[in-house]
């Protein structure tokens, strides 16, 4: 899945409304996911856009809302629910909430075709070592698809096997040292 979008959000909580600061990452689904840390161990809260975002508004359009501390009003954010509620955010910039919203918007209208790797239609084109974007023609019209490969998850029997050739190396030095004081008498 692609990422459209990723950075540090204030999130006014639903239940005791009181601001956190959550890392926020928005994927090319519509899945805008909360997360307690950058480095995404855990998540908090996974919201999906695609069906139930009905409207978003930022800066001056979001009257009525009381932003965080040392905010000013142009960096909140309100992503209306078709449940009726809402989510409301603040970025650390006008500029950054701004782009948030426009992200928003296109992974709301954006169409996500999945990839099937049993269909002999598409045409793989390689980006670097570690990404395809494979491409068909259905209904008149080209698909793209971005296929990511995580690295850590390639060559492993190769890093295993450099692995083994350093420890033959490092235990044949070390028992070679072991009989140099021998050496010596």
């Amino acid at each position: 899945m692609a990422l459209m979008k990723s950075g540090w959000l204030w999130r006014k909580s639903s239940m005791l409304k009181r601001w956190k600061h959550n890392w926020c990452d928005l994927w090319i689904d519509g899945s805008l996911v909360f997360y307690k840390s950058d480095s995404r161990r855990e998540y908090e809260t996974r919201v999906g856009l695609k069906n139930s975002c009905i409207n978003v508004k930022s800066g001056l359009e979001c009257a009525g809302v009381i932003q965080p501390d040392n905010q000013p009003r142009e960096n909140l954010l309100v992503v209306t629910m078709r449940d009726g509620s809402d989510i409301i955010l603040c970025a650390s910039s006008e500029d950054e909430a701004l782009a948030w919203k426009l992200t928003i918007m296109e992974a709301k209208r954006n169409p996500v075709f999945m990839y099937d790797p049993n269909d002999n239609t598409y045409e793989t084109v390689g980006v670097d070592a570690h990404n395809n974007v494979c491409v068909t023609t259905g209904n008149g019209a080209a698909h793209h698809v971005w296929i990511h490969h995580e690295p850590y998850n390639d060559g492993l029997g190769e890093q295993m096997a450099m692995g083994l050739l350093a420890g033959m190396v490092v235990g044949a030095s070390m028992r070679s040292l072991m009989w140099m004081p021998f050496m010596f008498c």
